[in-house]
């Protein structure tokens, strides 16, 4: 199936390619906006090496997000080594697209540098040991990456997003070298999306299932959640996906513990990695 499309579709075009037939009237439009609305993840590259200079266009674009009291609380590692591909690879439940696209970004919750910080200055930085900061450094990362995500998108490169990573975040610290406070949230496969990994937009909940208006209301939720999963499962269907409608794919992820496939230990992994979390 070509899953090709123009560069800038209309506003009304990909508004349904994102939400079905029941798609949202079209509001105010534009490239940038009909792009975000063009993601999705893509598991198969080309091998094409990637324009000079990309990754410094992708990292200007990362350190551009917002961060939280620009406290940057974050950092990438770029990983080309044959065997450490490999090595996350196997802990990312063996997904190939690791090896095979290329760039391969490890984004990294990291209060590392900051803890130095206060070393060279000869201060404790009493906030270290709270969730708080840790969350400021994971939103900081997810920050970041998302706005490489777009930059690499808007250069017609194709992204995804591998937090099976977490599944062992000890062994991926161990193998890119990872000081103590700094964590491994998710990889990311940077490159040209090849035939096969090409696909189509994959749809959302309705905005009515997500979007309240001055209060939480879950009023109608039931009906929305059958309407997605009938589109769901016909978008299921065309790429032989076995957990063909939401609801099932919820309760697989979420149903049993297994599921985590060991991030249910994640709190004792953070605490021997640096972040005392409080």
């Amino acid at each position: 199936m070509d899953f090709s499309e123009p560069a800038v579709l209309s506003a009304t075009d990909s508004l349904v390619r994102r939400y079905g037939p029941a798609a949202p009237p079209a509001g105010p439009w534009n490239e940038h906006i009909s792009l975000l609305l063009s993601h999705r993840s893509v598991r198969g590259y080309r091998q094409d090496a990637l324009p000079a200079g990309t990754l410094e266009t992708l990292i200007a674009a990362a350190q551009s997000a917002a961060t939280s009291s620009n406290l940057q609380t974050w950092s990438v590692i770029v990983v080309s080594d044959p065997d450490k591909r490999a090595a996350l690879a196997k802990v990312a439940a063996n997904q190939k697209h690791i090896e095979q696209c290329p760039l391969f970004l490890v984004w990294v919750a990291d209060i590392s540098r900051n803890q130095r910080l206060g070393a060279e200055e000869g201060l404790t930085l009493e906030v270290m040991p709270y969730q708080e900061t840790f969350l400021v450094a994971a939103i900081d990362a997810a920050l970041a990456a998302q706005n490489a995500t777009v930059a690499a998108e808007s250069l017609g490169l194709s992204c995804v997003y591998i937090g099976a990573l977490r599944n062992n975040p000890q062994e991926v610290a161990r193998i890119v070298g990872l000081p103590q406070g700094a964590f491994g949230v998710f990889g990311m496969c940077v490159g040209y999306a090849s035939e096969a990994g090409a696909t189509e937009v994959k749809p959302r909940l309705p905005q009515d299932v997500v979007v309240h208006h001055d209060a939480y209301d879950s009023a109608g939720e039931s009906a929305h959640r059958k309407a997605y999963d009938a589109l769901l499962e016909s978008f299921s269907a065309r790429h032989g996906m076995a957990m063909d409608t939401w609801t099932k794919r919820v309760i697989h992820r979420m149903g049993k513990l297994a599921a985590l496939s060991g991030r249910d230990r994640m709190v004792a992994a953070l605490n021997a990695m640096g972040f005392a979390l409080k």
